[in-house]
């Protein structure tokens, strides 16, 4: 099945309001389907909503609601064709520091989702969005790992670990109903408009960027030596469309990467390229910060026929054109003097 093909079909897309869930909105509705939105929208201001993300509150397909609701999942969920379950509280610090939150997001809220998806008929697929934090530090906890699939999972964070379990219900709860699903562990997500949340060291590329076009040290955390796998979000989007309807994706997992890793100091000397002269300053490691590692990428080119095509370079290139033409994105609270 192309993407082509899901014209004319409804897609539920839960956490649509943020980075990615917005770009797979925008991405879907491009190619004629209907798509019925939900989200807390309580994770940046409302201008942030509105004028970055493209969220309309008069869309009548935009439910503002808790997917821990009981009845809100049971409500929406008949008639759709496909669901993608994007919502979760995704920000590593925040989920170490209130798990319990972590919790009612990402386990109490996947559970709603999947109990509707399996009482429903009418869902043909559901993709469920993971993350490559369920590997943590890999075999050997060194950085520059290649993580397949098939590697254990060893999560170092609170959210790696509601990852992993969101990953086995999935599996239990909808495998035993009999509804196709897929799993989608998402790489390092980056990319225009994304914006930076206070007491967070998520999104590095665009914290990096905001702190460069001020002036302000780029902080290495344990001296940058960490790796990455750095996919725009517009690669992101289009890889779980493939996932979805792809025929082979069924109940497969599969990673959403480029295959190369990227340290975070070789990614600082990028931005530092726009931003000539900016300082860089080795930080401590905050908890739950893995090493981490880059995506082995043959399942995901042999079962969704597909890879990303947008690369490290050009991709952080675009975002700090987007930042220069828009430079009031960047919050006040990292202007004081005291976010230095």
């Amino acid at each position: 099945m192309s993407l082509s093909e899901l014209a004319g079909s409804t897609v539920l897309v839960t956490g649509a309001g943020g980075l990615i869930g917005s770009r797979l909105t925008a991405q879907l509705r491009q190619l004629g389907a209907r798509t019925v939105s939900v989200c807390r929208m309580d994770a940046y201001p409302e201008s942030t909503y509105r004028d970055y993300f493209g969220i309309r509150p008069d869309d009548p397909d935009f439910i503002v609601g808790d997917i821990a609701e009981p009845r809100l999942i049971k409500r929406l969920i008949p008639g759709c064709d496909y669901v993608i379950h994007a919502a979760a509280l995704a920000d590593v610090a925040a989920c170490t520091r209130q798990p319990l939150d972590a919790i009612d997001s990402n386990v109490v809220g996947t559970q709603r989702v999947l109990d509707a998806v399996a009482a429903c008929r009418t869902v043909r697929r559901m993709v469920f969005v993971s993350s490559a934090s369920v590997y943590g530090n890999g075999d050997h906890g060194q950085p520059g790992a290649r993580f397949h699939e098939d590697a254990p999972v060893r999560p170092v964070s609170v959210y790696g670990a509601s990852k992993v379990w969101g990953e086995h219900e999935t599996a239990a709860v909808l495998g035993n109903a009999g509804t196709s699903y897929a799993i989608v562990r998402y790489f390092s997500v980056y990319g225009e408009p994304q914006v930076i949340k206070e007491h967070s060291h998520s999104w590095v590329v665009a914290w990096f960027a905001m702190r460069a076009a001020l002036g302000l040290p780029l902080h290495l955390n344990g001296g940058g030596r960490q790796v990455r796998d750095f996919v725009h979000v517009d690669d992101i989007a289009t890889g779980t469309l493939h996932a979805l309807t792809a025929e082979r994706a069924h109940q497969a997992t599969v990673n959403i990467g480029t295959g190369t890793g990227t340290s975070i100091r070789r990614l600082a000397d990028l931005v530092c390229a726009h931003y000539p002269g900016v300082p860089l300053l080795e930080t401590a490691m905050p908890p739950g910060d893995p090493e981490g590692g880059y995506a082995c990428t043959r399942r995901m080119e042999d079962l969704l026929g597909w890879r990303p095509a947008i690369s490290v370079e050009d991709g952080v290139a675009r975002y700090v054109k987007w930042l220069q033409e828009r430079p009031d994105v960047i919050p006040q609270w990292l202007r004081d003097p005291t976010a230095a």
